[in-house]
């Protein structure tokens, strides 16, 4: 019997706890909150302000012509509001976060402190360069281990998270072809069946055809597919490929599919989603790699989702370096940082501007802190750690689970839904999941596995929390291989129950509306 369990019980064993209710809809800690219009009323404020006197309105025509509606609360109510709301997310200093393919791991404390100073977190974009010298000479310093870590020339930091660096790559990889007197007639990009959507997405937006190839036993690129789609090859753009995949596996073949795009003529787009792997222990750039683009926000430091914005810069190989994006920051010769923003001189041939300024300041900060506070050695140890978890958790699993694919995984294991009993979904496992505490893994993704199941520890992740997870997840799993039906009604133990999430998607309730008081009273 551990510590908090001594004692006596204090409700009889035969007693659900998922079956008592409420009259408060409170459970335990957990409290029930309504919604704020539900809370309090448009006719009362927590806040009263004085009219302003002699100030004439200069709105004219857009004066307000009714009240706004919006409820009235008082200061404990407001705190309390969100306070409870706050209580119903789960957050990565909750829990393991087994979200595969996202990285979703713990942010240090320390790079928040640095990226809040005055002088990162109080400079404006629009400031005279002069002024802001330490925060180019940090982007120039944050720049120069990227190169560093992937073996790359060159660096675009503007683009703003990873979409945005996989458009700033293909923009660059059509840039050059259009250079080279072949953008009308090089238009097939190649795609893995197995990539994140956004791939395809931005090949297409940059007004490329795309040519899926598929993928071998392994869960890697069937190179005999591969090499049929190079028959001919004078339509060849390149290629975009993840690396590790998103089965969680290492491209073994990617030097020789670098090789064999280059001889074709293209130029290979490495989507550096999952570079937390591989961080400090494999440079893209000595794979052939033309063009990556870097989660600074997944690999770096505050995972997405936990406030954003995030920031994705590319690096770029030297065949592609001079088509890279302004604005990008240089030294002169007497050590003054600036922007270089025009198209002409240093970027005569860029393909232009991506965005308004040039890059995201706080991503920065907290980026390069990590990398600071860890070192060269640490970051090593980072994708070791990460790789290390991801296949602890596919050895306790995989005697109650199905592994999508033999062998040793990367920094995610996946799993099929092979090992469950006629009638029990994926979705049923997830959901399951959640009355255990956890918020589910990645569903239903890469689509090349069915019934996927794809989690990704992280580094960040003590032996302890990794058995505490299994253990959960171990017996769901021998539930589902049961068929039990209990699994189809979960989570009982959330706020919201299960949805009808078909009904949901197709008739969102995206308005609250006041109930008929009339009406109410009348029944």
């Amino acid at each position: 019997m551990t510590m908090n369990t001594q004692g006596r019980p204090t409700a009889p064993a035969s007693v659900s706890i998922s079956a008592i209710d409420t009259v408060s809809g409170s459970r335990g800690l957990l409290q029930h909150e309504d919604l704020l219009f539900e809370i309090g009323t448009p006719e009362t404020t927590g806040v009263d302000l004085p009219k302003p006197k002699g100030v004439k309105s200069r709105l004219g025509g857009v004066v307000r012509k009714a009240e706004t509606g919006l409820a009235g609360l008082s200061e404990p109510q407001a705190v309390r509001h969100y306070i409870r709301l706050s209580q119903k997310n789960y957050a990565i200093d909750l829990g393991l976060f087994p979200l595969g393919s996202c990285t979703m791991k713990h942010n240090p404390r320390l790079n928040e402190k640095m990226a809040r100073l005055p002088g990162f977190a109080d400079i404006h974009p629009l400031q005279p360069q002069a002024t802001v010298q330490g925060a180019l000479e940090l982007i120039d310093e944050l720049a120069t281990w990227l190169k560093t870590l992937t073996g790359m020339p060159f660096v675009a930091m503007s683009p703003k998270a990873g979409a945005h660096g996989e458009l700033c790559g293909m923009l660059a990889i059509r840039q050059a072809l259009i250079a080279r007197g072949e953008g009308g007639t090089r238009k097939r990009v190649l795609v893995p069946e197995s990539a994140h959507g956004t791939n395809p997405a931005t090949a297409v937006q940059c007004g490329f055809i795309v040519d899926e190839i598929k993928a071998n036993a392994r869960g890697r690129v069937d190179m005999d597919d591969l090499k049929s789609k190079l028959v001919r090859s004078d339509d060849i753009a390149g290629i975009m490929l993840t690396n590790p995949n998103t089965c969680g596996l290492f491209e073994t073949d990617i030097k020789a599919i670098a090789d064999l795009i280059h001889a074709a003529g293209g130029y290979f787009y490495c989507d550096g989603a999952n570079f937390n792997a591989i961080v400090g222990r494999v440079r893209p750039g000595d794979l052939g790699v033309d063009a990556m683009h870097i989660n600074l926000h997944k690999t770096f430091s505050t995972p997405h989702g936990g406030g954003g914005p995030g920031s994705g810069p590319t690096v770029l190989s030297e065949a592609l370096a001079p088509y890279a994006p302004v604005p990008f920051v240089i030294r002169d010769e007497d050590g003054f940082y600036r922007l270089v923003e025009q198209t002409e001189g240093a970027a005569k041939d860029s393909f232009g501007r991506m965005v308004a300024f040039h890059g995201q300041m706080g991503m920065f900060v907290r980026a390069l802190t990590y990398m600071l506070s860890h070192g060269a050695d640490g970051l090593k140890q980072v994708a070791e750690d990460a790789v290390l978890n991801a296949n602890y958790v596919q050895a306790r699993l995989k005697h109650v689970m199905t592994p999508a694919f033999e062998g040793f995984c990367m920094h995610e294991a996946l799993f099929s839904d092979a090992f469950t009993a006629d009638g029990i979904e994926t979705i049923d496992i997830a959901k399951a999941l959640i009355d255990e505490g956890y918020h589910p893994m990645t569903m239903y993704f890469p689509l090349v596995v069915h019934g996927a199941m794809l989690i990704e520890p992280t580094e960040t992740e003590s032996k302890a929390e990794l058995d505490r997870f299994c253990d959960a997840l171990e017996s769901i799993a021998r539930r589902a291989a049961q068929g039990d039906e209990t699994l189809k009604g979960a989570p009982y133990l959330a706020p919201a129950k299960r949805l009808d999430e078909t009904r949901a998607a197709r008739k969102p309730v995206l308005k609250w509306t006041a109930p008929d008081t009339a009406r109410v009273a009348a029944e």
